[in-house]
C-alpha cells in the first residue's frame, strides 16, 4: 500500500487515548478493591467457621481457586468493553486513513508532500507527476529546490526561513516552477505543516494560473489599446444613472475638459464637470441633463461650446443612447469628443473657399471646372469669353469648349492632370465660342476636389491678339503662379480637414471596440471571452494602423507635435532608410519656432528635393542642412552629387511647386545644377509668413 500523505507511523486518536487511560485505572482499581475484599472477608470467615487447620488449608485452596475464576471472569468483563472501542476505533481509523489517501490520489490539483529540513520530496500524487513532467519514482527522487527556475535559489531560501521560523502558519506563494521539459509555468503554492513518518514535512498545493495570467495579460493588453486609441481620437466614455443623475467618468473625459483624474473613479453629476461658454449654452445643457435624467430611451448628437478649467474655448460632441449595464440596470452610455480643431479647420476651410470663390469671380481669367468632361462651374469671365451666359455654360461638354483640332491634346493634358510645362506655365490651344468661332487662348490645367468630387480644373487665359500674345503669355504665367499658390494653400487645408474626419469616424469605431470589451470582461466563458478579447485585439491594431497611416499621408503627425526638426528628421530616415544613397543630415535647433505655414513649406520643400534625389538624379550623397539665419530666417539646403541638369531647360513640375511654395510665404528659392555636377536647392524663408508683393527676396 503507497504511504500516506500524513504517514505510517500510527498517530494516536485523542478519544481513544482518554478512554484506554479511564479504563485502565478503572480495571486496576476494580481488580485491586475485589482482591482485598476478597482476601479480607474469606479469610476471616474460614477462620470462624473452620478451626481445623487442615480442613482451613482445604478451604483456603478451594478460595484461591475461586479467586482466581472470578478474577479472571470480572477482567473479561472489564476490558471487553475496552478492547471493542479500541478495535472498533482502529477499524475507523483505517477508513478513515484510506478516505484520505484516495483523495490524495484522485485530487486533480497537484500536490506534494516534502522535508522541510532536507527538502526531499517524500510524496507525490498522479496530477503532481503529470504537471510536472516526471514518473513518480523520479519525482521522488528530486528535492523541492529542482522544481524552481535557476536564478531564483535566494527568494525560495528567504520563503523557506519563513516557513521554519512560523511552521504553524499557512504559507501561500505565487512565484514561477520549471517543468522537466524546462518550461516554466505560473503557480499558486498553498503548504502547510503535517506529520510524516517522524519527519518535519509540508504538504504542498500547486494551482496552475499561467492561462488565467495569460487572459488577465492580454485583457490589459487590450485595454491599453482601446486608452490609446481614445487618446489618438481625443474622445472619452462616461455612464450616467438616470435614476439618479449621477455618472462615472474616463480620465479621459476629465483631460478633455481640463481637470485632474480622480485617483479612483466616483459618481458624480455630469453638471459638475461641464462649464458652458455662453447662457444659452447653459440652458441647453440643463435641458439636456434633465433628457437624460427623464428614464426615457434617449438618443443624443450634440455640439457644445464649453470652457476648460484654464479659461480654453472647447468645442465638444457629445453623443448619448439609452443601455443595460451588467447587472441589468438602466444606464445612459455615451462619449464625449474634443473636436474643438475640427470645427476650427471646418470654419477655416469654409472661409477658404469663400475667398477662393470670390477670387475666382472676379478673377479676369475664364475658370471651368469640370467632371467627367461636363462643366459643374464656370465663373462670370469664363461665361463672357465662350460667348455663353452666366448659366447656359454648366453643363456643356468639353468639346463645345475646345477646338477639334487641339481636343485630342487637351483630353491628353487633362488626363496627366498637368500641362506640359508644368504647374503656373500655360499653353496655346485654339478654344472655341459658343457661335462657333475659334479663338487662341492660353490654358492651364490641375486637379481640384468640388462638391466631394474629383474634377479637372481649366484657366483660360484669351490670347487672339496676336500683337498681344508674347505678353500676354508672360503675364499670365506670373499671375498663373500666384493663384497656384493659393490653390496649394487650398488644398493643404483640405487635407487637413480630411485627415480630422478620418479621425473622428474611426474614433468612433474604436468607441465601439471599447464597449465590446467591456461586455467581454464580464464573459463567464474562458474560450468565448479570449475569442472575444482576440478580436478586439485585431480590431483595436488594424484601426490605430489605419489612423496613423492615414494621418502620416494627410500631414505627417511629428510636423505639428514636436516641430520643423524632428519632422525633417523623420523624413529623412523614413525615405533614406532602404536607399544604396548615403544621407548627411546637419538639422540645427531653431531660436523660435516658425508659423505653420512656414513649417509645412519647408517641410514639403524638402520632402519633394530629397524625393528627386532618390528617383532622378542617381547621386551617391545627399546632403541636407537646416540653420537659423540670425534669428530672422531659416535656411535650409539640399545638395546632391548625382548627374545634374540644366536650369535653363524645360522645368519639371516639383522644381515649380517648390519655388511657388516660398513665394506664397515670403520666401525664396535658388537652384543650381549642370549636367554631371549635381544639384543645390537653396532655401531662405521668414520665421513669419509675409505676402509675396511684399517680399520680393530675402535680406539674410
Amino acid at each position: 500500500m503507497p504511504a500516506e500523505p500524513t504517514g505510517n507511523a500510527p498517530v494516536p486518536d485523542p478519544r481513544m487515548a482518554q478512554a484506554l487511560s479511564r479504563d485502565r485505572r478503572r480495571v486496576v482499581l476494580s481488580y485491586l478493591a475485589m482482591a482485598l475484599a476478597w482476601m479480607i472477608s474469606t479469610d476471616s470467615a474460614v477462620q470462624a467457621l473452620v478451626p481445623d487447620p487442615q480442613q482451613a488449608a482445604l478451604w483456603q485452596g478451594l478460595k484461591g481457586s475461586f479467586f482466581a475464576l472470578a478474577s479472571a471472569g470480572l477482567l473479561y468483563l472489564l476490558l471487553r468493553p475496552l478492547a471493542e472501542h479500541v478495535l472498533h476505533t482502529h477499524a475507523r481509523q483505517q477508513a478513515s486513513e484510506l478516505r484520505l489517501r484516495q483523495m490524495f490520489e484522485g485530487n486533480p490539483g497537484p500536490i506534494l508532500v516534502y522535508d522541510l529540513d532536507t527538502l526531499a520530496i517524500l510524496d507525490a500524487n498522479p496530477a503532481a507527476c503529470t504537471a510536472f513532467g516526471w514518473d513518480r519514482d523520479e519525482l521522488l527522487e528530486q528535492t523541492i529546490d529542482s522544481l524552481w527556475p535557476p536564478g531564483q535559489d535566494l527568494a525560495l531560501q528567504t520563503k523557506l526561513e519563513a516557513i521554519r521560523e512560523a511552521p504553524e502558519e499557512l504559507c501561500i506563494l505565487r512565484t514561477q516552477l520549471q517543468l522537466r521539459d524546462g518550461s516554466l509555468r505560473q503557480m499558486e503554492l498553498r503548504s502547510n505543516a503535517i506529520s510524516y513518518d517522524g519527519h518535519n514535512a509540508r504538504l504542498l498545493i500547486a494551482i496552475d494560473r499561467t492561462a488565467e495570467d495569460l487572459a488577465q495579460l492580454r485583457r490589459d493588453q487590450a485595454l491599453a489599446r482601446v486608452e490609446e486609441a481614445h487618446e489618438l481620437a481625443r474622445i472619452g466614455a462616461w455612464e450616467l444613472d438616470p435614476s439618479t443623475g449621477l455618472g462615472r467618468y474616463s480620465n479621459q473625459v476629465y483631460r478633455l475638459l481640463g481637470r485632474r483624474p480622480p485617483e479612483a473613479r466616483r459618481w458624480h453629476r455630469f453638471d459638475e464637470l461641464l462649464v458652458p461658454a455662453d447662457p444659452a449654452t447653459a440652458t441647453q445643457t440643463e435641458q439636456l441633463l434633465a433628457e437624460l435624467c427623464s428614464g426615457e430611451p434617449v438618443q443624443v448628437d450634440v455640439l457644445l461650446p464649453l470652457l476648460s478649467m484654464d479659461g480654453r474655448a472647447l468645442m465638444v460632441h457629445l453623443r448619448a443612447a439609452s443601455g443595460i449595464d451588467e447587472a441589468g440596470r438602466n444606464r445612459v452610455l455615451g462619449t464625449l469628443q474634443d473636436v474643438t480643431e475640427r470645427e476650427q479647420s471646418r470654419r477655416l476651410l469654409r472661409e477658404r473657399e469663400e475667398q477662393f470663390r470670390e477670387l475666382v469671380r472676379v478673377l479676369p481669367d475664364g475658370v471651368v471646372i469640370l467632371s467627367d468632361e461636363h462643366v459643374l462651374y464656370a465663373n462670370a469671365w469664363a461665361a463672357s469669353l465662350f460667348g455663353y451666359g452666366s448659366h447656359t455654360l454648366l453643363g456643356e461638354p468639353l468639346s463645345a469648349l475646345v477646338d477639334s483640332a487641339d481636343l485630342a491634346r487637351v483630353r491628353s493634358q487633362l488626363r496627366a492632370g498637368q500641362p506640359h510645362l508644368g504647374p503656373g506655365h500655360s499653353s496655346m490651344v485654339a478654344m472655341q465660342r459658343a457661335d462657333g468661332r475659334s479663338f487662341h487662348a492660353g490654358l492651364a490645367v490641375g486637379e481640384v476636389r468640388y462638391g466631394g468630387r474629383d474634377c479637372k480644373l481649366l484657366i483660360v487665359r484669351d490670347l487672339s491678339d496676336s500683337e498681344r500674345t508674347r505678353t500676354a503669355l508672360e503675364t499670365s504665367n506670373r499671375e498663373l503662379q500666384a493663384m497656384a499658390g493659393r490653390l496649394f494653400s487650398l488644398q493643404e487645408d483640405e487635407r487637413r480637414a480630411i485627415s480630422r474626419d478620418l479621425h473622428d469616424d474611426i474614433g468612433q469605431a474604436i468607441t465601439a471596440i471599447k464597449l465590446s470589451a467591456h461586455a467581454a470582461q464580464d464573459e463567464h466563458d474562458p474560450q468565448r471571452r479570449a475569442e472575444d478579447l482576440a478580436q478586439i485585439v485585431s480590431l483595436a491594431d488594424t484601426t490605430v494602423a489605419k489612423l496613423r497611416d492615414i494621418s502620416t499621408l494627410l500631414r505627417p503627425p511629428q510636423l505639428d507635435a514636436l516641430g520643423l526638426e524632428a519632422a525633417l528628421s523623420w523624413q529623412a530616415r523614413v525615405l533614406f532608410r532602404s536607399s544604396p544613397v548615403e544621407l548627411l543630415a546637419e538639422i540645427e535647433p531653431l531660436p523660435q519656432r516658425p508659423d505653420n505655414s512656414i513649417e509645412q513649406a519647408c517641410f514639403r520643400i524638402a520632402q519633394e528635393s530629397l524625393t528627386n534625389a532618390l528617383r532622378h538624379a542617381r547621386a551617391s550623397q545627399v546632403q541636407l542642412q537646416l540653420r537659423d539665419v540670425g534669428q530672422r530666417g531659416l535656411h535650409l539646403q539640399i545638395r546632391d552629387d548625382g548627374e545634374g541638369f540644366d536650369p535653363d531647360g524645360p522645368r519639371g513640375l516639383g522644381l515649380i511647386v517648390m519655388r511657388e511654395r516660398a513665394q506664397s510665404v515670403g520666401g525664396h528659392v535658388r537652384i543650381e545644377s549642370a549636367h554631371g555636377e549635381g544639384t543645390l536647392i537653396d532655401v531662405h524663408l521668414p520665421y513669419q509668413a509675409a505676402s509675396m508683393a511684399a517680399v520680393e527676396s530675402p535680406d539674410y
